[in-house]
């Protein structure tokens, strides 16, 4: 019997194993084993994190992490390894090497990773796997087809997948849609979403609402990020991000252009890199441009996020969708304003008025006066600031989210009949 012969989509998996493009041997059929005792299960309870990159489990799901360890789990962690593989065996977690290649449409690389996570699975058994991200929800619940652990998946932010226009992307839904539906409704799968907004998509792809979990975001660490006070000199509006224009970056620097032509002296730094990955990464030859033009620093990847925000005044993140964003997190909690679009995931931390000035998508004029009027009155900034810490500690802070996720993992591996009832808000 093929390996994936009970699952949904077993005859798209055989085709793909099948083709004569890509490799046949078969995947490892061994019995499953947890490493130690052969054949002895763990009484520890057992998660592992699958996510394509390292850096990316670190920023945003270390917290989590961290609090399931404090309450007894044993962690493992499934990633392409690149710059952060050291510091997440330091955390005390096992570490399990994939070799994703992000962005590629080669089938023979999706097939190549769902052999080794498959692999993974079956000899590591986990209880619970919390997949993260679209790619790690679609390989991670195919790889767990037939066997006994349990598949969180974690829809952040639906990416370009689910807002692009390009008639690539559209194609890519129609594809798409009705393997999520399937994938994400099997009997032992859950969603996990971090907004309303996300909740009520899922929804619509057809998982039921007591499948769906919604805990808002990963958490900020508010002992390590304090209130800072504001730096010196001219008003300084900082961008943290992925270089890629669905963040809104496009529309930041033409704002700061506007500002800058009719003489404000306002500074913009940009903290991120591009995404080559991505199709509608930020080029190499754009970002030189933005380089040369009057007050923007370009800083690349920035290792220490409070040192940043040490350095700026205003936070502003115009993107066309959000999960949750961790950049606005930080800032909210380092007592910086905020500017961000009203789109699902940014009005979530962004409240207009009480912490931030919130604008409609793609309207840069309205974008130029927000910063603009934040620039002019410190009181205001100063107000906005400590709404926003205060946000923070009510409602994000990683200690009240690591509460939450630990509660879900919970009940996620308890043998009740209410399996799936449960929602934090």
């Amino acid at each position: 019997m093929h390996l994936f012969a009970d699952h949904p989509f077993a005859p798209f998996i055989a085709h793909s194993m099948s083709s004569k493009h890509l490799p046949t041997p078969s995947m490892d059929a061994s019995p499953a084993i947890t490493p130690g005792r052969p054949g002895e299960r763990a009484a520890t309870p057992r998660i592992i994190y699958l996510v394509t990159e390292d850096w990316y489990f670190i920023s945003h799901r270390l917290p989590m992490a961290r609090a399931a360890r404090a309450a007894g789990f044993d962690i493992h962690v499934a990633t392409r390894v690149d710059r952060h593989g050291a510091a997440i065996v330091a955390e005390g977690f096992e570490l399990h090497p994939v070799s994703w290649q992000r962005g590629s449409l080669d089938p023979r690389d999706f097939v190549r990773v769902l052999r080794e996570v498959r692999r993974l699975y079956r000899e590591l058994t986990p209880d619970l796997a919390h997949h993260v991200a679209l790619p790690a929800t679609v390989v991670g619940s195919l790889a767990a087809a037939g066997l006994p652990t349990i598949c969180l998946n974690a829809m952040t932010g639906l990416g370009t997948m689910f807002i692009s226009d390009a008639p690539k992307m559209r194609l890519a839904r129609m594809t798409l849609r009705p393997v999520l539906r399937a994938l994400l409704s099997s009997p032992r799968s859950a969603v996990l979403v971090q907004n309303l907004d996300d909740h009520a998509l899922v929804e619509k792809l057809g998982v039921g609402a007591k499948r769906i979990a919604l805990i808002p975001g990963s958490g900020v660490d508010t002992e390590a990020l304090r209130p800072l006070p504001e730096p010196g000199g001219p008003v300084t509006i900082a961008f943290v991000g992925r270089l890629v224009g669905s963040k809104g970056i496009r529309a930041l620097v033409e704002a700061h252009a506007r500002l800058v032509a009719s003489d404000q002296e306002i500074r913009l730094l940009i903290a991120g890199v591009p995404d080559p990955a991505n199709p509608d990464a930020i080029g190499a030859d754009e970002l030189e441009r933005w380089r040369r033009q009057t007050n923007v620093s370009y800083l690349g990847f920035v290792e220490d996020i409070a040192a940043l925000w040490a350095r700026a005044h205003i936070a502003v993140l115009p993107s066309y969708r959000e999960g949750l964003p961790l950049t606005l997190l930080e800032a909210a909690a380092c007592a910086r304003p905020l500017i961000a679009t009203d789109v699902p995931g940014c009005r979530d931390i962004a409240r207009h008025d009480r912490n931030a000035f919130v604008v409609p998508l793609g309207d840069v004029g309205a974008l130029a006066r927000a910063i603009e009027c934040l620039a002019g009155d410190a009181d205001l900034r100063r107000r906005f600031g400590q709404a926003g810490r205060q946000l923070v500690e009510q409602e994000f802070s990683s200690k009240r989210i690591g509460r939450d996720m630990v509660a879900l993992y919970r009940r996620l591996l308890s043998a009740r009949p209410d399996l799936f009832g449960y929602a934090a808000l």
